[in-house]
């Protein structure tokens, strides 16, 4: 009886081992945009964090390993983040707590170390030019999401509605997401980014 225990612990230790995400194995990035204006908002953090005491607009959430279905997330690694990497990263990702976090959820599936990991991350963000209208909102301004779709591939001819997706907390907008290649030049997103907005969302302003 304790060897049929033994063996059976051996592999169901054996069959998670296999089922746990491993670096490197996905099929294209999401980046995600965020409403910044919002997260303070949403978070009631007000100027207790460097992001919420500035007027940022749009600003990297992150860079997300995605398949065609499903996604690879809190692969283990033990490698930390350099703090001349955090330094670097602030101005795009502006939150000591979110780069730390977004290594170890995501950057650590990518199959990258930490530092080429985040210089895709501002390769990707730097690749995406954020319409002109929503650089430095002063009022609340609503728009259909849709339209919102259409501004961003104006400033980026290289973009398509179907490789972007609007995300709402609510009737406000909370980020877009751009699905990218590995090599990050733009594509479809798969069936599990998709939009989650009514027929118009509401921007708050940067303050």
């Amino acid at each position: 009886m304790k060897k049929l225990l033994a063996a059976a612990l051996l592999l169901g230790g054996v069959s998670s081992a296999a089922s746990a995400d491993q670096p490197g194995q996905f099929d294209y990035y999401v980046l995600s945009l965020s409403w910044s204006p919002q997260y303070c908002a949403s978070s009631n953090r007000g100027g207790d964090e460097p992001q919420c005491a500035r007027p940022y607009a749009f600003v990297a959430h992150g860079l997300w390993p995605q398949n065609e279905r499903g996604w690879p997330r809190d692969c283990g690694s033990r490698e930390r983040v350099g703090e001349d990497t955090i330094a670097r990263m602030l101005p795009l990702m502006p939150s000591r707590g979110l780069i730390i976090h977004e290594w170890r959820t995501h950057g650590a599936c990518s199959g990258l170390g930490a530092d080429d990991y985040f210089d895709t991350v501002s390769r990707a963000y730097r690749s995406v030019r954020i319409p002109a209208a929503y650089g430095a909102l002063d009022r609340y301004v609503t728009v259909d999401p849709q339209q919102l779709k259409r501004d961003f591939i104006s400033a980026n001819p290289g973009l398509h509605e179907s490789g972007l997706a609007v995300e709402c907390s609510g009737h406000y907008l909370r980020e877009v997401r751009v699905c990218l290649s590995r090599d990050l030049a733009p594509r479809a997103c798969g069936a599990d980014v998709s939009d989650d907005c009514g027929s118009s969302t509401v921007l708050r302003p940067v303050r």
